[in-house]
C-alpha cells in the first residue's frame, strides 16, 4: 500500500482518530497492507475489525495488535495501545480506503486497471492475465478468489506507486456489487466472460444475472475497452450497453481474438490463435476446451496492455494448471488419472467438465465422474441436477459416483435416463465414496471429481490424487 498519514486515512473513511498509547496520532504514517483476519496480521499493517456473519472482528483487536498491527479501524474503541480510527461500518471503510488508494495511484498516470467478471472462469482468466501483465511490469492481482466486497478492496490496497497493472476479479451474488467494485477501481479494460446460472438462485434468475454482470461495462468511459465473449449471446448484448470500444473474443469467425482447430487430449488443448493480424499454434496444457475461452479473453487483455503475441503464446504455453482444484491433473499410478475440478461448480462448468472427461477418454480405460451438488441455484437446482445426470449418460460416461444428499437427484436422473445396473452409485459420505473408488478403480481409468466448493469434494479429489500418485 502507498504511505498515508492517519489524518489522510481518517478523511477518506470519514472516521475519528483515537491516538494510541504508543504515541501514534494524526501525523503518523502507515504503509502496511490491510487485513481483516487477525491471525495473519503482520508488523506495520492495518487491521479492519469487521463484523461478520459468524463473528465480530472487535473480539480480535488485541490479537491483531499483539501481532504488530500499526493501526486499527473499528466501530468502537477497544484497545488504545495503537491508534484507532472509529467508523460507522468497517466493511464500508475498507472499500473507502481502497477507493482512495487506487485514486491516488491512478492519478500518477501509469496504472492500468483490468476488471474481470463472469459466471465462470474469473479466477482462471485472472491468473492468465496476471502472468502476462507481469511480463510488462509490476502487477497486483487478486489472490485466490478474492472478488467480493472484502476481497476486492484487500487486493486494491496492495497497489503502490510502482504498480503498472491491477488485475481485479469482480464477483457478485446480488445487484449492485460489481458496480461498487468498479467504482472503487474504475477499469480501463472491463472483461465479461459469460452469463450463466452460477448464483442464479441468489440473483433471482438469468435475466437478473445478466443485469448484474453488465455492471462491468455500463459505467466504462469511451476511453476504456470492453472485452466481451462473442459466443455468449447475453454477453454479446452488452455491446449495446457500453460507451467503451468493444473487443470480441471467442470461436466465432468475427471475433477479434479467436481460436480455430481446437482439439483436446489428456495432456491439454491445442488450437490456432488468431489475433492482431497474426496466427500462432498454441499448446495450452490446461485441460478442457472451455478454458480456451479464458485463454482468449486473457490474450485480448494482454494485447491491449501492449504485450506482443509471441509473449502471449509463451505465457499460455507455460501455464499448466488453471488454479488449485480447477481441472487439476493428479494421480498417474497405473495410468489412472484424477482430475480434481471441485473448487466450484455451476451447470455450465459441470457440463463442460463432463464433455472434457468424455473427450479425453482412453480406449484402454473407463471414464468415472465423481459428482457432488451445485450450490446457489435456488429454484433451478432440481432441473439443473437432472440435466447433468442426463448428460452424463448421453456422453457415455462409464460410471457416475454421486456424493452427498443434495446431489441425490442427479443420481436418480442418471438411473432413469440410462436404466443402468450399477453404473450410477450414490453415497451420503465422502469416506464411503473413497472406499468404493479405491476398490473399483482400474488401471488407465480417468476420473473427474466435480462439485461446488460447499460440497467439499475437492478434499476427496486430493485423497484420490495422493492414493494414485
Amino acid at each position: 500500500m502507498i504511505t498515508l498519514t492517519l489524518a489522510d486515512i481518517a478523511a477518506a473513511l470519514g472516521g475519528r482518530i483515537v491516538p494510541g498509547a504508543d504515541g501514534s496520532g494524526p501525523e503518523s504514517t502507515v504503509s502496511g497492507i490491510s487485513q481483516t483476519d487477525s491471525r495473519i496480521v503482520q508488523s506495520g499493517e492495518i487491521f479492519f475489525a469487521r463484523r461478520g456473519d459468524e463473528t465480530d472482528g472487535h473480539r480480535f483487536i488485541g490479537q491483531a495488535i499483539d501481532r504488530g498491527a500499526a493501526l486499527v479501524v473499528a466501530e468502537r474503541e477497544v484497545d488504545d495501545r495503537v491508534a484507532q480510527i472509529i467508523v460507522d461500518d468497517a466493511t464500508t471503510a475498507l472499500g473507502a480506503l481502497a477507493t482512495e488508494v487506487v485514486r491516488r495511484v491512478n492519478a500518477l498516470g501509469r496504472l492500468r486497471i483490468v476488471g474481470i467478471t463472469g459466471s465462470n472462469g474469473k479466477t482462471t482468466t485472472k491468473n492468465l492475465v496476471r502472468s502476462m501483465a507481469e511480463r510488462l511490469g509490476p502487477t497486483v492481482a487478486s489472490e485466490k478468489s478474492f472478488n467480493n466486497e472484502v476481497g476486492g478492496p484487500l487486493t486494491m490496497l496492495r497497489v503502490t506507486e510502482e504498480t503498472e497493472t491491477l488485475v481485479a476479479e469482480m464477483g457478485a451474488s446480488g445487484m449492485g456489487e460489481i458496480a461498487r467494485l468498479t467504482a472503487m477501481a474504475p477499469p480501463h479494460i472491463g472483461v465479461v466472460l459469460s452469463v450463466g446460472l452460477a448464483h442464479a438462485g441468489e440473483f433471482g434468475g438469468i435475466e437478473q444475472t445478466f443485469r448484474a454482470k453488465s455492471e462491468m461495462v455500463t459505467g466504462l468511459p469511451e476511453t476504456a475497452v470492453a472485452v466481451l465473449n462473442r459466443d455468449d449471446p447475453r454477453v454479446a448484448q452488452m455491446a449495446q450497453l457500453t460507451r467503451a470500444r468493444v473487443l470480441w473474443f471467442g470461436l466465432s469467425d468475427d471475433a477479434d481474438v479467436r481460436a480455430v482447430d481446437v482439439t483436446s487430449s489428456a495432456e491439454g488443448t491445442r488450437f490456432t490463435l488468431h489475433a492482431a493480424g497474426e496466427s500462432h499454434p498454441v499448446f495450452f496444457r490446461v485441460l478442457g476446451e472451455h478454458h480456451v475461452m479464458n485463454a482468449l479473453a486473457a490474450t485480448a487483455v494482454a494485447l491491449e496492455l501492449g504485450l506482443g503475441l509471441a509473449d502471449v503464446v509463451a505465457a499460455l504455453e507455460a501455464t499448466t494448471v488453471a488454479a488449485r482444484w480447477r481441472m487439476e491433473v493428479m494421480g498417474g499410478r497405473d495410468g489412472t488419472v484424477i482430475i480434481n475440478d471441485a473448487y466450484n461448480a455451476s451447470p455450465d462448468s459441470m457440463s463442460a467438465a463432463l464433455r472434457t472427461l468424455a473427450q479425453i477418454a482412453r480406449p484402454e480405460g473407463r471414464t468415472v465422474a465423481v459428482l457432488g451438488a451445485m450450490s446457489e441455484l435456488g429454484e433451478f437446482s432440481g432441473e439443473e441436477h437432472d440435466r447433468i445426470g442426463l448428460q452424463a449418460v448421453r456422453l457415455g460416461i462409464s460410471e457416475v459416483v454421486v456424493v452427498g444428499a443434495e446431489a441425490r437427484r442427479l443420481h436418480i436422473s442418471a438411473i432413469n435416463e440410462g436404466s443402468w445396473d450399477g453404473e450410477s452409485v450414490f453415497f451420503e459420505e465422502q469416506d464411503a465414496a473413497y472406499d468404493y473408488l479405491m476398490e473399483t478403480l482400474r488401471p488407465h481409468d480417468t476420473v473427474l471429481v466435480k462439485s461446488s466448493n460447499a460440497a467439499g469434494l475437492r478434499l476427496l479429489g486430493d485423497r484420490l490424487g495422493e492414493a494414485f500418485a
